[in-house]
């Protein structure tokens, strides 16, 4: 007898460089595209994808190990025909209780490059819409990603794993966020979109601001991001004139020299707070910056300090959490077992209905109908005294792992193969 089984393969930061990890992320067409595809070409059933700018991870049931060619359909997909080239960043998770437990892992934060991030549950649910979108999600899926989730929300309440924040983007806007705590919708230039100024982007967008600019040397890069998240834009020609408009300016800019200094920030009265974040090494924003009445400025030293308390917390906690993923992780895997079982149990079930439908039907047609509601209550309570004992044992079995002797057993004694196609 074949069963499914429970794998994944796919890339992260971990296994492969930024440059190869963006041609092969996803957008929410792209991934449900390749989920239909691994559906009709290998038929995958509770299939998920997440992809975010740190991985790409497909995950499926089916009874055979497809994962190399699930590989080469994603990179086919995204037009990258020398799969072979590309194939050695790919990792792969071959048994169900490996995908299983890496999924957790994913889901909780253990394997993001912030430890602990808490945008990953999100991205994690936003994949699993997708699934049940496209009607992909069955029993499996359903129960693995609850026992996730609700693992994640234990993670939350007993430990203090996603406590504070732990990146430096992440810091910059919480700053931000107390500083600017009294001002409505206060103005923010993020000045460059390297992978610091896109990551306070979504953050960002995260915390719901929305009068934010966002300049770059090169301007196409610039639109691209300001355009997925509902930002305005402006030319690096007139980036002096949006510092001085601006109430807060984040800067993760690339220069030998400081670019923002005391000269540019007096070049217009100030009428309220300037807050300046700078997040470049080597500094952007001049030591005399903050010598200018109301301008207040935090450097990558004050964020980085913040975000390495956060991140030691953190640290300090992941033994408890593998603790709740290894205990949600027992419980689940029982379950999985017995739906291993659920099939013949409900194959018996039927087996023995029929047989007691057929055997009421010969004998009960003289019987009044007080009579018959009488047997036909006996009957079933009969059935269902029988069949107790061998569902027991086969779900004791299945926690033993030596549910297929039974099953072969219970097929050969009733003919269970043949149940389905019975009258």
């Amino acid at each position: 007898m074949e069963y499914l089984q429970f794998r994944s393969v796919g890339i992260s930061y971990k296994t492969a460089p930024l440059e190869i990890r963006e041609q092969i992320a996803l957008n929410e067409d792209e991934a449900k595209g390749l989920m239909l595809k691994v559906q009709e070409f290998f038929g995958g059933t509770d299939i998920l994808v997440v992809s975010t700018c740190n991985r790409t991870e497909i995950y499926y049931n089916a009874a055979a190990n497809c994962n190399v060619d699930i590989a080469k359909l994603l990179l086919i997909q995204k037009g990258l025909t020398n799969t072979e080239a590309y194939l050695p960043y790919f990792i792969d998770y071959t048994e169900q209780n490996q995908a299983a437990r890496h999924l957790f892992e994913v889901a909780t934060g253990l394997h993001s490059q912030v430890v602990g991030d808490m945008q990953i549950p999100n991205q994690v649910k936003h994949a699993y819409q997708w699934s049940v979108d496209l009607g992909m999600a069955g029993p499996f899926l359903h129960r693995l990603l609850h026992t996730i989730f609700f693992a994640n929300k234990r993670v939350a309440q007993e430990t203090s794993f996603r406590d504070g924040a732990a990146s430096t983007s992440y810091v910059a806007v919480e700053l931000i966020e107390h500083a600017t705590a009294l001002k409505a919708n206060p103005s923010i230039l993020v000045l460059g979109v390297g992978e610091i100024g896109t990551d306070v982007c979504r953050n960002l967008k995260e915390k719901e601001y929305t009068n934010i600019t966002v300049i770059n040397r090169t301007r196409a890069k610039a639109e691209q991001l300001a355009n997925e998240l509902g930002f305005g834009v402006a030319d690096f020609e007139n980036v002096e004139e949006e510092i001085l408009k601006a109430d807060v300016v984040i800067s993760s800019i690339l220069r030998d020299e400081p670019f923002i200094n005391k000269a540019l920030l007096q070049k217009k009265p100030l009428h309220s707070f300037k807050y300046v974040v700078d997040l470049s090494v080597p500094r952007s924003v001049s030591a005399d910056a903050e010598q200018v009445p109301g301008v207040i400025v935090y450097n990558i030293d004050n964020i980085q300090a913040k975000a390495n308390e956060a991140l030691d917390r953190r640290l300090a906690s992941v033994p408890q959490v593998h603790t709740i993923i290894d205990q949600a992780l027992e419980e689940f895997s029982d379950w999985s077992k017995e739906m291993v079982v659920s099939p013949t149990i409900q194959k018996l079930k039927n087996a023995l209905e029929q047989i007691r439908q057929e055997e009421m039907a010969r004998f009960m047609k003289n019987l009044s109908e007080d009579e018959a509601t009488k047997i036909d209550k006996i009957t079933s309570s009969m059935m269902q005294k029988i069949i107790k004992l061998p569902v027991l044992q086969l779900k004791a079995a299945c926690k033993r792992g030596e549910a297929e002797t039974l099953i072969d057993v219970l097929n050969d004694l009733f003919n269970l193969e043949q149940q389905p196609e019975r009258r």
